[in-house]
C-alpha cells in the first residue's frame, strides 16, 4: 500500500547526520522510507511510517 504523496512531501529524517539534523528527504520503497542523505530505513508498520531512529536500518 502506497503512502499518501501529501504526507511523503512533508516528511523528513529525524536522525542526526554529520553532527547536525538530517532532515533528508524520504523515498517510499517497498520495505520502508529509505533517506537519501543518510542511508536509514524506516520501517512502515500497518500503511503508519516508523520515524524512531532506534528503529530505523542501516547507514551509509
Amino acid at each position: 500500500m502506497a503512502l499518501d504523496p501529501r504526507l511523503l512531501a512533508i516528511l523528513c529524517c529525524p536522525a542526526d547526520h554529520e553532527n547536525a539534523p538530517c532532515r533528508g528527504d524520504l523515498e517510499e520503497r517497498e520495505d520502508g522510507l529509505l533517506c537519501g542523505k543518510c542511508g536509514r530505513l524506516y520501517p512502515i508498520e500497518e500503511g503508519i511510517p516508523v520515524m524512531l531512529v532506534d528503529r530505523a536500518v542501516g547507514t551509509r
